[in-house]
């Protein structure tokens, strides 16, 4: 009995330390890897979708592109189309079937709004709530706890392109938050970081190199992106 109870509380001591010392020294570099300051304080579409987020991640890269570029290779993502661009082996783990295309595809190119891209058997589907080529294109979950905004900004190297998740765990005890916060957060990093360096390759690979860009318009905060699609929740 004695044997049991330490081990339980040298357990919980080092899951608490590590939870700490993640939060610590860890956590903001893992959910905004490669964004800026203001790129992650910078209102995006998709933002109004789920308010009430419990976790957010913003992470970017910068492309030698144009939007219009790299446009193609976000619309085509998705199981069964173009893939996304990161590890397929462990996505197909999850029975995902992730190919991960190297070129544009034609036949994936037409999406609408409200089209819904299955995420295998068991996980929700994502449905198609912004698209609005060549700046911004999101999913949202069927199930109302994710959402996926992908933005695309103009600067004087080419093209920010900004992946942001908004997540939200709702029915979620402490074990279940602290494992996906040490778990899933480091996951997704892993995951993130190799899909945009895939669009990041398969874009630049694709175009000749870009003249420098003059008269870039200012990037503020607050975004002056004006969005033109209908204002829009979950659960609607």
């Amino acid at each position: 009995m004695r044997t049991a109870t330490a081990t339980g509380i040298g357990v919980a001591s080092a899951l608490a330390g590590l939870a700490i010392g993640y939060r610590l020294f860890a956590r903001n570099k893992c959910v905004t890897w490669g964004s800026t300051a203001e790129e992650v304080g910078r209102v995006m579409p998709g933002d109004e979708l789920l308010p009430d987020a419990g976790t957010v991640t913003t992470r970017a890269i910068t492309i030698a592109a144009a939007p219009e570029q790299i446009w193609p290779w976000l619309v085509q993502m998705g199981p069964g189309r173009g893939g996304a661009y990161t590890y397929d082996w462990i996505e197909n783990l999850l029975g995902l079937n992730m190919h991960s295309a190297d070129e544009i595809l034609p036949q994936y190119q037409r999406l609408a709004v409200d089209d819904v891209l299955p995420m295998g058997t068991s996980g929700p589907a994502m449905r198609v709530a912004v698209l609005d080529g060549p700046h911004a294109f999101v999913l949202a979950s069927t199930d109302h706890h994710w959402v996926w905004s992908f933005g695309l900004y103009p600067t004087a190297e080419g093209t920010r392109l900004i992946s942001r998740n908004r997540i939200a765990l709702p029915d979620a005890g402490l074990p279940q938050r602290l494992f996906y916060m040490l778990i899933m957060e480091p996951g997704s990093l892993v995951m993130e970081a190799k899909m945009l360096r895939g669009i990041k390759e398969r874009a630049e690979r694709a175009v000749a190199p870009l003249a420098p860009v003059t008269n870039v318009p200012d990037l503020r905060a607050e975004s002056p992106y004006v969005p033109q699609w209908p204002t829009r929740t979950l659960g609607g």
